[in-house]
């Protein structure tokens, strides 16, 4: 009954006003205070159940795929393979690096949504699951991911893989963040199909180019 009781009843009027205001003051203070508690308690849980995420589960990604010369939109950033070869070797400058196997060179576009991120280096993915890092024989500053991608600004470069050429038949390029020290649940990463049957993937290792040169021209 009290609470519906008008407040003179509940808080004794002194003539000057001061009391109501006060009393005013304290239930806005409370409300307030319940607010922050409440968001307080919100964050908590959010935080436990990060942590009590399985590895498995922290750890998971939101991956959006596509097909090469497809626009893959992954909300924080757009990605688009735009072609890829095969070679045996890749020379920058005075430098040729060989291999006994095959480098992929992916040349690939991407822009952002909201803010600059930079790109990590992609991975390979095989039709049996395998995963294969870009290879650190060519430089990183090389690559795509030295460059910042922009708001609503294309950028275009490369990523190059090192891989047997049973690697190939329905290979998947898969791109994301670069790996940070804490780990985000649900990064979006985007998966593109390389379009490699049986057929293609042997007629691209057959006829790789002898050297692929990065040099700019």
């Amino acid at each position: 009954m009290t609470a519906t009781e008008p407040r003179s009843s509940v808080v004794p009027d002194r003539g000057d006003g001061r009391d109501e205001r006060a009393g005013r003051g304290r239930g806005g203070g409370s409300k307030l205070l319940n607010a922050c508690a409440g968001l307080l308690l919100a964050a908590a849980a959010i935080g436990l159940q990060t942590l009590h995420m399985t590895p498995n589960e922290a750890a998971a990604r939101l991956t959006y795929t596509g097909a090469k010369g497809e626009n893959v939109d992954a909300r924080r950033f757009t990605v688009r393979l735009d072609s890829f070869l095969a070679a045996k070797a890749i020379q920058n400058g005075e430098e040729t690096v060989t291999t006994d196997n095959l480098f992929i060179v992916v040349n690939a576009s991407a822009r952002s949504s909201l803010k600059p991120y930079h790109l990590g280096q992609p991975q390979l993915l095989t039709a049996d699951g395998k995963k294969f890092d870009a290879t650190d024989r060519i430089a990183s500053p090389l690559t795509l991911a030295n460059t910042w991608v922009q708001p609503d600004i294309w950028v275009s470069g490369r990523f190059f893989f090192e891989v047997p050429s049973s690697a190939l038949p329905e290979a998947r390029v898969v791109f994301g963040l670069p790996a940070e020290m804490l780990v985000e649940p649900y990064q979006p990463e985007v998966e593109v199909d390389l379009g490699l049957d049986e057929e293609a993937a042997r007629k691209l290792a057959a006829s790789p180019q002898a050297v692929y040169s990065i040099v700019k021209k």
